[in-house]
Parts: structure tokens; sequence; C-alpha cells
């Protein structure tokens, strides 16, 4: 017992309450989604291809464990690698997600996917561009904290990195766009940087994301979903009356595992409407642990931030802890009538291909900003003691 301890300690670091919450969420969704892709299975077989139930949820968690080895490589990495990494994935998220919009596979009418040869996986393109603008602004904000007021050297490329990657990502995929449009905004909110520049922000956000989304595949989607979450009038969309009908009948305990009659129903039900499986097969009780182990999650991230010892760390784990539980707290949020239709999985659940994969990754990079290692001053190998953002450390002020 005294070894297998050991082990754990001396190969598993950083927050150890955030590894068994990640763990957690892997054993939660290989039930659910072995549950809700029942009737997906069944069409498999009546089209004639491979995939029985078994099947899909064996490489689903093929996935989360090739996401869970990712998380483990990326929290042995030192973060601060993570500062120069940023900058070379962006250069290459750029031209990915204009191939991605021009010549990427199709699929309900928006075309966010391209292929990878010889795999024959399906990728995203604006998983990569998310995790690369929110490391890089991280990045930018540490490195420019005692000159945030000179807009063109410091407040500039923040500006173009985020309009360019948020644009471009709207083309095609507007809840995600917007997402991590917020995602940033608070980042640049966490890193001081001046409320009249942050205006200046948000105006060229919606400027450029209303022209991208107007331009764009997705404006009358888009369009249709807020006029149907917004006018009482008009019928409630099929999917979200079905959400509704799962969590109406699942009660305080839900039906059981495996019950679900909505999984039937439901389109999506391993991915966009998961929460509402859950809730109907596990009751009220499953669907609060869900969102409990969501805020835990984030207070542990936020908790890395409060013991960091430099900005780029503290911005770090922050940014990406909270596109990780917003996108969570929307999804949930749909699911139960709380906003529009967006499409967006829920993180560390759905049924999905690289998402698992990349979220993986940030997992263990937040896991490796918790090791604690202090930054270190560019060029000079010493303790960054000035790139402090003043919530962290208050016994350093």
């Amino acid at each position: 017992m005294e070894n297998a301890k050991q082990w754990l300690q001396r190969n598993l670091k950083g927050d150890p309450i955030l590894w068994a919450i990640v763990l957690l969420f892997s054993f939660i969704s290989v039930a659910v989604v072995y549950s809700a892709t029942g009737t997906l299975a069944y069409k498999n077989e009546m089209r004639g291809r491979a995939g029985s139930a078994e099947l899909i949820v064996l490489k689903h968690s093929s996935l989360i464990v090739a996401g869970l080895v990712l998380m483990w490589l990326a929290h042995r990495v030192d973060y601060r690698y993570y500062s120069r990494l940023a900058l070379y994935a962006l250069l290459i998220s750029v031209p990915l997600l204009l191939f991605t919009y021009l010549l990427g596979g199709e699929t309900n009418g928006a075309s966010r996917w391209m292929t990878i040869p010889v795999i024959n996986q399906t990728f995203q393109p604006s998983d990569l561009a998310k995790l690369a603008l929110i490391s890089h602004l991280a990045s930018m904000l540490s490195r420019r904290q005692q000159h945030l007021e000179d807009f063109w050297t410091t407040l500039f490329p923040v500006m173009l990195w985020v309009g360019v990657i948020c644009g471009l990502i709207a083309l095609t995929n507007a809840s995600t766009s917007s997402l991590l449009f917020a995602t940033c905004l608070l980042l640049m909110f966490i890193g001081r940087v001046p409320l009249k520049q942050m205006l200046v922000m948000v105006l060229i956000g919606v400027t450029v994301g209303g022209t991208a989304l107007a331009s764009g595949q997705r404006w009358k989607t888009v369009k249709s979903r807020l006029e149907n979450f917004s006018d009482p009038t008009k019928k409630t969309p099929f999917q979200l009356e079905h959400s509704y009908i799962a969590i109406a009948t699942g009660g305080i305990a839900g039906k059981g595992p495996g019950k679900s009659t909505e999984r039937n129903i439901l389109p999506h039900p391993y991915s966009d409407f998961i929460y509402a499986i859950i809730i109907e097969e596990y009751g009220l009780i499953g669907g609060a642990l869900v969102l409990l182990l969501y805020l835990a999650f984030l207070y542990r991230g936020l908790k890395t931030v409060m013991n960091s010892y430099g900005a780029f760390g503290g911005l770090l784990s922050a940014g990406l802890s909270f596109s990780l539980v917003m996108q969570a707290l929307v999804n949930m949020g749909v699911a139960v009538g709380l906003g529009p239709i967006t499409g967006l999985p829920l993180p560390l659940l759905s049924m999905g291909g690289t998402s698992l994969i990349f979220t993986g990754i940030s997992i263990g990079i937040i896991l490796a900003v918790s090791r604690g290692e202090r930054e270190v001053r560019p060029m000079t190998g010493e303790p960054d003691e000035t790139a402090r953002i003043p919530s962290q450390r208050a016994a350093y002020a």
C-alpha cells in the first residue's frame, strides 16, 4: 500500500483533488455515453455500418485514456514552456481554421471539421485555437504587466490576436467564438487591463464577430435560435422539448442507469444534451453532483491561481479553468432552458473526438501550474518577482 502511495506521489504531481475530479468525470462519462449511444448503435446497424454500443463506448474510452495520458505528459512539463509554444500554435491555427472553413467536412450546415489522414480521425481546429489563444494571451499580459497603459505595444497585439482567432471561429461556430471571446475578456480583467481598453476590445469584438457571423455559415441558425429563445409565443424547439421531458421524468433519484427513454428521441443525447440524460437516469441528485464537480474543478483551478508565484501561471490557470467550466455551465443551462441552443458539448462528459484530447492537455497545463514552480525572469533565470497579479501571494506584496 505504501509503495502504491509513493508511486502516485512521485508520478501524479500537482493538485491531488483536481486529479480525483478528472478521474471521476472520466468514469461518469463512460457510463453515461454507453447508455446514451444505444440509438446511435441501432441506426448504425440499420445502415449496415459497424458500430455497436460496445464498440462506440470502447472508442470513447480509448479517447479518454489518450486524453488522460496527454494530461499526464502535459503536467510533467515546466509550464513556462507553454508560453513559447503558444505563438507557434496560433500561427498553425490560422491556416487550419481557414482551410476548415473553405474545404472542411460539413455537418449540420457548418464546416468545422477536418479529417486527419491515415488515422481517419476528425479534428476541430477551433480546439487547438482556443488553447493556443488563451495561453498566448496569458503570456502577453504577464510580460507586459508594467506597461498595460501602452496601447500600441501591449494591448494592440492582444486585440489583434483575439479579433483574428474569434473572428475565424465565428465563421463556422458562433457559440464557441462567443465563449472564447468572453474568456479572453475575463482574462484581461484579471490581468488588470484598464476598463477603457476593455471597452475598446468589446467594440472590436462586436464588430468583427458580427461581420464574421453575417458572412459565415451560421447566421440563419443563430438568428433562429435566438428568436426561439426570446419569443415565448414560438413553439419550443423539438430537442429542447424532449430535454424538458427527460429532466421532468427523472425526478429526484432518476430512472436508473441505462433506463432513459428520451435517449431514443433526443438528437445527440450523447453530446449536446447529455446532461438531460444524466438527470433522467440519475435524477436531480446526479445532476447536482455533476454541477458540484464542475464548481469544485473551478475552485481548485482558482486556488492554483492564488498559489502561483507569477502572473503567467496564474493567468494561464485562470483562463483554462474558466474556459472549461463556462462551457459546461452553458451546456447545462441550455439543457434546462436557461439559454438558447448552442450545440456545445459538455466538457469531460460528452462523447467527442479530439475535443477530449485538448481538454486533457488543458487540464494537464493547469496541473503543471499547480506544481508551484517559480517563473524565471527572461534571459537571466532569476525568479520573476515583479510579474505578479496583486491578488496572488499576498504575503509577498
